[in-house]
């Protein structure tokens, strides 16, 4: 298997530099830390004059027909750079369910919006006491003429305060198994019944918790089949579990090797020079290399439409933010207390990056399915190991 990206991906990474260089500015990066919102009305606007908003669709439903692979150089490039595209992605892989099981009448509403960044989408899968099981979904939806009354609450909906709609999976039939009594609902946001509560994590990022109070949804706002919920929602997170954190690693080994150019010991030598240094920068860097060759054997496969892409994007996932978060425990206790001080601390190394990447790095390993879901997954899908549970 040939893991380069090709010339046309590698020139396409290049205008992404390029881009982020011009647009990704420091008040804007400061403006996303400082609100631990993660999207951006000027950066969402600035994608969308270059047609980056759908790199990967199908030219005849509105995108540019990239293949995986040069959808992954973008990817890899702005996940590096921290850019905030979280709101782009969730609204674009909402809108793409639409544009394949939606009706006539969504697409009319919804594509072009999403198509001019005009609208957010937020996702509305989890909820306070279900984790990871989505499909254990209690919130309800229960039929009121021609619309549906939608009661509960969805936790980790991320953007839900920046955003004009939410993509719902509730249920809408409670005698019936679980996974088969459930129905996809696009909820508007800005109306009575809805209330978005603000929860901070332990990275400083936002999300929030979102409570339906009797909220009125009309039926043509209903995505997919009454209690095929289910499908549409795998449609739209089929890529979700191949999801790397490999950006996140590469900041974080960048950061120590700067750190390690100048910074000196107790004795005035480069820390550059220290053996433990070099051996947790050479780690660093070999498995940033492995959750590189990880993610890139995902997108090879979803290009071939292999179906052994379910197991194998795990794969990318869990090694990525388990290996992230070990990466970042050592490299502060390697940089010692002055990697404590955090980016409000004007004095901080690196701007607070081994402060911020200790905390962050703990979310991803729950970020796209829990490792526990991973290796789940792995077991039944690679190891053939029946469903757990």
């Amino acid at each position: 298997m040939d893991f380069r990206l090709g010339a046309e991906s590698e020139q396409l990474r290049q205008e992404v530099r390029e881009f982020l260089d011009e647009v990704f500015t420091p008040e804007m990066r400061e403006r996303c830390r400082s609100t631990g919102v993660q999207h951006d009305p000027e950066f969402s606007a600035a994608v969308r004059e270059r047609g980056w908003l759908a790199l990967g669709w199908p030219v005849e439903l509105g995108g540019q027909g990239r293949d995986p692979l040069e959808v992954l150089a973008y990817t890899e490039e702005t996940r590096r750079r921290d850019a905030p595209v979280y709101g782009i992605s969730t609204t674009m892989m909402a809108a793409y369910v639409i544009s394949v099981l939606g009706t006539e009448e969504q697409k009319r509403e919804i594509l072009p919006k999403a198509f001019a960044a005009e609208i957010v989408i937020a996702l509305g899968f989890t909820e306070p006491e279900n984790g990871s099981d989505a499909a254990a979904a209690a919130t309800k939806a229960v039929r009121d003429g021609d619309g549906w009354r939608i009661t509960g609450s969805k936790m980790f909906t991320t953007n839900a305060s920046v955003a004009d709609y939410v993509f719902m999976l509730a249920r809408t039939n409670p005698d019936a198994p679980k996974h088969r009594g459930l129905t996809t609902f696009l909820v508007p946001l800005d109306q009575p019944g809805v209330e978005i509560r603000a929860v901070k994590t332990l990275s400083g990022e936002r999300t929030n918790i979102t409570y339906y109070n009797d909220v009125l949804v009309g039926d043509d706002l209903r995505i997919g089949e009454v209690d095929g919920g289910w499908r549409v929602m795998t449609r739209g997170l089929a890529a979700e579990h191949t999801a790397s954190f490999s950006g996140e690693q590469d900041r974080l080994v960048e950061a120590l090797t700067r750190w390690a150019c100048s910074a000196s010991d107790e004795e005035g030598r480069p820390r550059s020079q220290d053996p433990a240094v070099r051996e947790r920068i050479g780690r660093s860097r070999t498995e940033l290399e492995v959750s590189k060759l990880l993610l890139r054997r995902a997108a090879l496969l979803r290009e071939r439409k292999d179906p052994s892409l379910v197991g194998r994007g795990s794969m990318s996932k869990l090694f990525s933010t388990e290996r992230l978060e070990r990466q970042a425990k050592e490299t502060l206790e390697l940089v010692g207390p002055d990697g404590l001080r955090s980016a409000d601390d004007p004095s901080a190394v690196e701007g607070g990056a081994f402060e911020h990447m200790v905390r962050h790095a703990k979310g991803t390993t729950i970020y796209a399915g829990t490792s526990e879901i991973q290796r789940n997954i792995i077991a039944q899908h690679v190891l053939g190991l029946p469903r757990s549970g």
